[in-house]
């Protein structure tokens, strides 16, 4: 990874569901000098959507606005660590229910 897990922030970009778009989205991206840090993209029902893990969000919007793919939005990310071999580690903030 190339930030700490606390500076990393989500990006979203609804994406054309065409071939190409995905690739066109992380050469703006790296062209922009923004690292991807973890996540990934999906069709659904003529819908694509990629989801992505960064260390620099206003520096991402602005990439990824610039590249007229589609709606794009950067959120916060709440990360925690969970030991593997443990099943039912985490709670929800919302519902304060058990994850897992």
């Amino acid at each position: 990874m190339t930030a700490h897990l606390q500076d990393l922030e989500s990006l979203e970009v609804h994406l054309p569901d065409r071939p190409g778009a995905l690739a066109d989205l992380a050469q703006a991206l790296g062209r922009a000098g923004v690292s991807l840090d973890g996540g990934g993209g999906f069709t659904h029902d003529g819908q694509a959507l990629a989801h992505y893990l960064i260390d620099n969000g206003p520096l991402a919007l602005q990439a990824a606005n610039e590249a007229q793919l589609g709606p794009a939005t950067v959120r916060d990310v709440t990360m925690t660590r969970l030991h593997q071999e443990t099943p039912g580690q985490g709670t929800t903030r919302r519902t304060g229910r058990t994850v897992g």
